[in-house]
């Protein structure tokens, strides 16, 4: 779920992305389809108005991320647990073709909420597991998009190889000139 929280965030709110401004996505419902797949869920149909909620909880999701990596947790706690609220988030086994699979939310919720409440879930078992200090914000200038950081050393500080290059080679130019 940390993995959908992620793409939610970097997706569907605004900021900056690899150096450039981001104003959000064009077409919310796309990029909220574009999320799931990303994470391996089959691209589902997603009303404009599950779109515009989700885009919604993803905001409070960055607060979340924001939050855990500036070391302001209580801050990140309180969101989380407003989340966990919101959503109703509740664990439950549900029966799959291949077992047994654990989920936050019930069968009958909706794909806003059983997404949002599985987010939550994660967000507050990396809190409360001490899993914090890995939810970060990239580095790179100009660039604030969200991360988990699963390194084995934990030292990991841009959202992708992209940033990473970027700011090596700028530091590359700003030394040879």
């Amino acid at each position: 779920m940390l993995a959908a929280s992620v793409e939610y965030v970097n997706r569907l709110t605004p900021g900056y992305a690899g150096g450039a401004a981001f104003d959000g996505p064009a077409d919310e419902a796309r990029a909220v389809a574009e999320s799931l797949a990303a994470i391996g869920y089959p691209r589902p149909s997603v009303r404009t108005e599950d779109a515009r909620r989700l885009t919604e909880l993803a905001g409070r999701m960055r607060i979340v991320f924001e939050a855990a990596h500036s070391g302001e947790l209580d801050r990140a706690a309180d969101e989380v647990n407003a989340l966990l609220v919101d959503t109703r988030a509740r664990p439950q086994l549900d029966r799959r073709a291949d077992g047994w699979s654990l989920h936050f939310h019930g069968p009958d919720d909706g794909l806003v909420n059983g997404w949002a409440a599985g987010c939550a879930a994660g967000l507050a078992l990396a809190l409360g597991t001490g899993l914090a200090g890995r939810l970060g914000v990239c580095a790179a200038p100009y660039c604030d998009r969200v991360f988990v950081d699963v390194s084995r050393n934990g030292q990991r500080r841009f959202c992708s190889p992209q940033c990473q290059s970027r700011v090596k080679a700028a530091a590359h130019r700003a030394r040879q000139g």
